[in-house]
């Protein structure tokens, strides 16, 4: 199934979702990935292997971090070709002073950002949303 290429589509049908939990980014020597953990993301890098997992997962293997983030979903199911949108979403979230790390998953994009503000962000999204459908 090939997801929405469409930028005005993509837009005003993202339905961001806020998962619950807090997560955070950690490293770990590359095949370091500690027993117990369920790792929401993984990315290999030269320095090491990037964790994004639940924060008492972390907490629980020891494991030391940075950034606490909220999860969203874009629930609408994205072309990875699609041109246009990160760029607008990340736009909108910049405008209003909110950073955003963002992962892309065969079907959705997922939005990590700080967690105190993470309600924030996506009530910034759905009004984005909002505007794109009147657009």
């Amino acid at each position: 199934m090939s997801g929405e290429n469409d930028l005005r589509k993509l837009l005003s049908g993202m339905r961001p979702e806020l998962n619950e939990g807090r997560y955070v980014f950690c490293t770990v020597p590359e095949g370091a990935v500690p027993s117990g953990t369920a790792p929401v993301a993984t990315v290999r890098e030269p320095e090491g292997l990037t964790l994004v997992l639940r924060q008492e997962d972390a907490d629980a293997a020891g494991l030391a971090y940075d950034y606490t983030a909220g999860w969203i979903t874009l629930r609408i199911h994205s072309a990875l070709d699609a041109v246009g949108l990160t760029a607008a979403f990340a736009a909108e979230l910049g405008a209003h002073g909110l950073s955003c790390n963002v992962i892309a998953g065969y079907h959705h994009d997922h939005l990590f950002v700080a967690e105190d503000r993470a309600a924030e962000a996506v009530a910034v999204l759905e009004a984005l949303a909002a505007r794109s459908a009147r657009d």
